[in-house]
């Protein structure tokens, strides 16, 4: 092979790498570039040919000048091959992460040019930055991203959420009521790609169809009695990020149709405006409902749950996974500690096994409230079964109901824990997917994932402790957001809710709603 076919040989060579390549001069000009090069850099060889490789713009080489006061990187003042992670500057004013190698050509002790090869390693310094990120997460005392688990189930959970990140598809979040969605819908957030975006969410229970329309796509002046002004809804407030609807099982019939176009044509219409505007959300929606019945029932719509359902997240009761309550309570308390300067050191053994072995029909939710009620009690020191709302310290300890891991179960509750196992959602929630067949394993009811207990729902004394029923949860913030949507407006917000205006005024000295509090919330 003669001097000229070698030649062809070696630029067919460079030409076919998948790094960039390109050779310098020892004046520091680029003499060429391979396609590789172009298209990593965004430039065409014949704009980088006779340029000096500042053209690249490389954080590595501008370090390089500044130190050496030279136009060009100080490459030839090195004697051996050079390996360096530094960022170039693309094209169109984008960075990307790369791996250069160089070494210095020389002839008889003479300089005649550098070789230097670029790998793009974007992808792998984004992988390095999530491990980082979830290691740190995983290694915190808060646990998975504010939650917190060790048990197997759990791990699912959090392995989940971790792809579901990852992902801008739908996410659907299944749970009994306490057992910590919400949380998970942060996780999501704060670990995917749109976690510098908005985060948004609404409780679709606590609102009548005329205020979840209007929170939901807002409203133009004019739509209604007291709409003063225009008014964006959560949607468009959360364009660029997420948006998670909690209970969404309970959202209207007409709702659910405008919900549906929206995850269809990424547009939404305020009230009283026939204009559309482009939203970019993702939706992550959560409910204590068992959806694939309430579709049978007529009252959810199939097409809109194969929409939110593309990435299930089912969340276990917490008698599914008796193993974490030491480490939720060591939680919990730690939080109370440094939250309200308690002297609390811990649980007694006996308290421990306890809490253990109890149902919780209420979950993490009900774990969290017992717990403040004993620091409260208490008043500093370990806490004892005397301290635990007397629900629970009631039921006893018998070493009899020990379950498989010997932590006791609860006397006159084994029945009671054992409907919690089996009435929860976490992993025996109904397959979503298959909602035309069968009426499930929960009967026909109203569809309401059960909590465990009696008919009831809680146990007796389940309030004991200062708890605040739910249904006034739901009154207090559907009254604060038809203010806030009537722009404090007592009339209209009580048009919106349907009542009269006294009553409005009730509720408001009942749950200490301030009116300029409100709509500035």
């Amino acid at each position: 092979m003669d001097a000229l076919e070698s030649g062809r040989f070696l630029r067919e060579v460079i030409n076919t790498i998948n790094d960039g390549f390109f050779l310098v001069g020892p004046d520091g000009r680029i003499l060429m570039a391979n396609p590789a090069l172009e298209r990593l850099t965004g430039y065409e060889a014949g704009e980088l040919v006779g340029q000096t490789c500042a053209v690249l713009n490389c954080d590595a080489c501008v370090r390089s000048r500044s130190l050496g006061g030279g136009h060009w990187c100080r490459l030839f003042d090195r004697k051996d091959e050079h390996r360096k992670r530094c960022t170039l500057v693309r094209r169109d004013g984008t960075s990307i992460t790369v791996l250069k190698n160089a070494k210095v050509l020389k002839e008889d002790g003479r300089v005649i040019a550098a070789v230097e090869t670029i790998t793009d390693i974007s992808a792998v310094v984004e992988k390095d930055r999530r491990i980082e990120e979830l290691s740190r997460l995983l290694g915190s005392d808060e646990g998975f991203a504010g939650m917190v688990g060790t048990s197997p189930a759990m791990q699912r959970v959090f392995k989940i959420i971790e792809r579901a990140a990852e992902s801008d598809a739908p996410v659907l979040v299944l749970g009994a009521s306490g057992t910590g969605k919400e949380l998970a819908a942060r996780a999501i957030h704060e670990l995917g790609r749109r976690k510098n975006g908005a985060y948004v969410q609404l409780n679709c229970a606590a609102l009548n169809e005329a205020l979840l329309e209007s929170e939901l796509f807002g409203h133009v002046r004019g739509a209604f009695t007291g709409a003063i002004r225009d008014r964006q809804g959560r949607f468009e407030a959360a364009h660029g990020g997420d948006i998670f609807l909690d209970e969404i099982g309970d959202i209207p019939l007409p709702i659910q149709v405008k919900l549906l176009r929206v995850l269809e044509t990424k547009r939404i219409e305020r009230v009283g405006d026939n204009a559309s505007r482009e939203v970019d959300v993702r939706i992550i929606a959560a409910t204590n409902r068992d959806l694939g019945r309430l579709v049978r029932a007529g009252r959810f719509r199939e097409d809109l749950l194969f929409r939110i359902n593309v990435i299930p997240i089912h969340l276990p009761p917490l008698a599914d996974r008796r193993e974490d309550i030491p480490l939720l309570a060591a939680h919990f308390l730690k939080g109370i500690r440094e939250r309200d300067g308690r002297d609390v050191t811990g649980l007694t053994p006996e308290a421990l096994r306890l809490l253990t072995a109890y149902g919780w029909p209420g979950n993490v939710r009900e774990l969290r409230s017992a717990l403040e009620y004993a620091c409260v009690i208490a008043e500093g020191g370990r806490l004892g079964v005397e301290h635990l709302p007397q629900h629970i310290a009631g039921a006893g300890w018998h070493p009899e109901c020990a379950g498989p891991g010997g932590t006791g179960g609860v006397a006159g509750n084994a029945s009671h824990s054992n409907h919690a196992n089996h009435a929860g959602t976490g992993d025996r929630h109904p397959d979503l997917h298959s909602a035309q067949g069968g009426h499930g394993p929960h009967g026909s009811g109203e569809g309401v994932v059960r909590r465990g207990g009696d008919a009831g729902g809680m146990p007796a004394g389940a309030f004991a402790y200062g708890g605040r029923p739910a249904r006034h949860e739901r009154e207090r913030a559907e009254l604060v957001e038809a203010l806030r949507a009537a722009g404090g407006n007592v009339s209209e917000a009580a048009r919106l809710l349907g009542v009269h205006r006294g009553t409005v005024r009730n509720r408001m000295l009942r749950f200490g709603i301030d009116v300029h509090k409100a709509v500035a919330g």
